[in-house]
């Protein structure tokens, strides 16, 4: 295996240790049903891709590592948040998520429910909290940027957007792609930025980089969900051409689907490039994200 994606290998997996185990010093105890849905949501599986590219741009500006790891730990929070809910038989009806029962599964849908609203507000106190030694300014900026690319406008639109076209005709290629920002890209969006607004520096050439990133990300499921392995990604596959749903595998054909991935990872990487050196992790993991295999 080539040296540098070994060097992104062995960086993703430390920082995914470090996060994970800042997730699990901040989660609710599991004596409580609620407390050991969460955990069960948040602890354990998941690349943290997303925890990643918090604390890589965050490197880029020299920022605290505590501080980094605090937003990273967010956006676990909220990206979980979104599994649980997406699982539930409102949704997605989901029975496996990351080689595990879904919440609703193996609680009850009440719960699921609960354990999602719990884990999204938790990542606004995880980033507010006095304890964070973020600059108050800066807190309240990143839990209203968070709220952006979160709600109405952001991931919870994505998801409103994406549930409304399996009544109606496939969307075309625009559409999908607005869709797949949001539901995908927004959350991918406010981890890069997230690193440029704890540097108080310009976060636009990260948020090109994320936007990039996020639909590549978008476009690698949509060809694993043709022709991946259901172990290996630890999730139901083939269920968005079983419902007829527009993908960009059915709008672009696989080869097609591969191209423009890696057209959009080649403008990830030219986005970071006025970071240098400093963003080398974060170009290595757009080289991740169209190779991955779950």
């Amino acid at each position: 295996m080539d040296a540098q994606i070994l060097q992104f290998h062995a960086a993703l997996s430390q920082v995914a240790t470090r996060v994970e185990d800042a997730l699990s010093g901040l989660l609710p105890s599991p004596e409580t049903k609620l407390g050991a849905a969460m955990r069960h949501a948040v602890l354990g599986g998941g690349k943290r891709l997303r925890a990643f590219v918090a604390v890589e741009s965050a490197a880029i500006f020299r920022v605290p590592p505590g501080q980094a790891l605090r937003t990273a730990a967010a956006v676990e929070c909220v990206h979980a948040y979104s599994l649980v809910h997406d699982d539930l038989p409102c949704m997605d009806d989901d029975d496996v998520r990351r080689g595990r029962p879904t919440v609703h599964k193996a609680w009850d849908e009440a719960t699921a429910v609960l354990a999602g609203d719990a884990l999204q507000t938790l990542a606004f106190e995880i980033i507010c909290a006095p304890q964070s030694g973020i600059d108050p300014r800066l807190q309240a900026r990143l839990a209203w940027r968070l709220a952006q690319a979160a709600g109405a406008l952001g991931m919870a639109g994505g998801q409103a957007l994406d549930i409304a076209a399996e009544s109606a005709a496939p969307l075309d290629l625009d559409h999908t792609t607005d869709l797949q920002a949001l539901k995908t890209g927004a959350l991918f969006g406010w981890a890069a930025e997230s690193g440029a607004i704890l540097g108080r520096s310009d976060p636009e050439p990260l948020r090109r980089y994320a936007a990039a990133l996020g639909l590549a990300f978008q476009i690698r499921d949509d060809i694993l969900d043709v022709e991946g392995d259901a172990d290996e990604a630890g999730k139901r596959l083939r269920k968005d051409g079983e419902r007829g749903k527009a993908t960009f595998v059915s709008l672009l054909g696989l080869d097609g689907a591969r191209r423009k991935a890696h057209e959009l990872i080649v403008q990830a990487a030219e986005a970071v490039s006025p970071y240098g050196s400093a963003a080398g992790n974060l170009r290595l993991a757009a080289q991740f994200v169209y190779t991955r295999e779950g």
